[in-house]
């Protein structure tokens, strides 16, 4: 029995998320379930695919993935079916399949095709479920929709580089729940552009001239305790999704703040790396 995964911006509080796992269990009593998230910011599809991205690959080949992120079925917004990487996707085509599928090519793609059959106000419970549960049996994806080429394609938060390769401008696309401002600049694009090159990090007013590996290479720990005084310390870094990311050392959004709210990085700021 496949795993099937859920990745929502439910929240918690209402009845979405168990009404999802019950009917699961009514097809499947068997299944097994893992939430990867539900507090995803509501609609915001550009963090939805940050954190897919960097969970789907933890599970075993051959896992479902439901993605309930707007997905509403319009005229805009195709249910679809994806096997990408030996796993699989279904959501909506809103453009998190192009975010996943950055430097991997889809290896099939579907639109789904069974709704008239299901009276649906709830497409996640009623339809993603539905091929969800046919897939974890082994079903083919062509039984639940047609083959199509095409999927929507979002290149509004992709990092750019200057024609002179002397300048990456991105953007940030996750906070974290640390408040930690995560960027779409790639360690992997920041060692091919840069080129072992010296650089200059500009988010907002600050600057920054060195990338740490890690929060506490900040800290000199030859010092005593008292005289270390590194909390709350602005820093870059690659994290362990290897994205570039602004931090407070050891931040707490709810006390002292985090990089979101001390140095201002919200979703959409722009990060500049200048090369010379």
């Amino acid at each position: 029995m496949s795993i099937i995964t859920l990745t929502t911006d439910f929240g918690i509080k209402d009845h979405f998320v168990g009404a999802v796992k019950g009917t699961i269990y009514s097809e499947l009593p068997n299944a097994k379930i893992v939430d990867i998230t539900h507090q995803i910011s509501p609609f915001n599809i550009t963090e939805t695919a940050y954190i897919l991205r960097n969970a789907y690959k933890k599970f075993p080949e051959g896992s479902i993935h439901v993605i309930g992120v707007d997905a509403e079925l319009n005229d805009e917004n195709r249910h679809i079916a994806v096997k990408l990487d030996n796993h699989y996707f279904i959501c909506a085509d809103n453009g998190v399949i192009s975010l996943l599928a950055s430097e991997i090519s889809p290896e099939k793609i579907v639109e789904i095709n069974i709704h008239e059959y299901i009276e649906s106000s709830f497409p996640v419970l009623d339809v993603f479920v539905k091929v969800a549960c046919h897939i974890a049996r082994g079903g083919k994806l062509e039984v639940i929709g047609k083959i199509t080429p095409k999927f929507k394609k979002i290149r509004e938060l992709q990092p750019a580089i200057s024609s002179d390769n002397n300048t990456i401008s991105g953007n940030i696309i996750y906070i974290d729940n640390y408040g930690n401002s995560i960027s779409n600049i790639s360690e992997k694009l920041f060692n091919q552009v840069g080129k072992g090159r010296g650089f200059e990090v500009i988010a907002n007013r600050y600057s920054f001239t060195k990338i740490y590996e890690k929060y506490s290479d900040i800290v000199d720990f030859s010092l005593i305790k008292e005289q270390r005084q590194k909390d709350g310390t602005k820093l870059a870094l690659f994290n362990s999704a290897k994205y570039l990311e602004i931090s407070m050392y050891r931040s707490n959004t709810s006390t002292v703040g985090g990089a979101v709210s001390l140095l201002g990085l919200n979703y959409r700021t722009v990060i500049t790396i200048k090369f010379h």
